[in-house]
């Protein structure tokens, strides 16, 4: 792995919509994308837990 994906990958953000124990929607991106839309999901499902948590270095973006 190169140093500028690892460092990229550092800076990645999972933001996740949750109904209930299941993931209905989840984006993956830097961080100020990831903050846009998980402004926007917490605008679209007021009744939902919207998260939005750092992406490990060894983590995928996979459901």
């Amino acid at each position: 792995m190169a140093i500028a994906e690892m460092t990229s990958r550092q800076h990645r953000r999972r933001v996740r919509v949750w109904f209930g124990e299941h993931v209905i929607a989840q984006y993956v991106a830097e961080a100020p994308l990831a903050a846009r839309y998980e402004q926007a999901m917490r605008r679209r499902f007021t009744g939902l837990r919207v998260t939005n948590d750092i992406l490990g270095p060894q983590e995928h973006a996979d459901i």
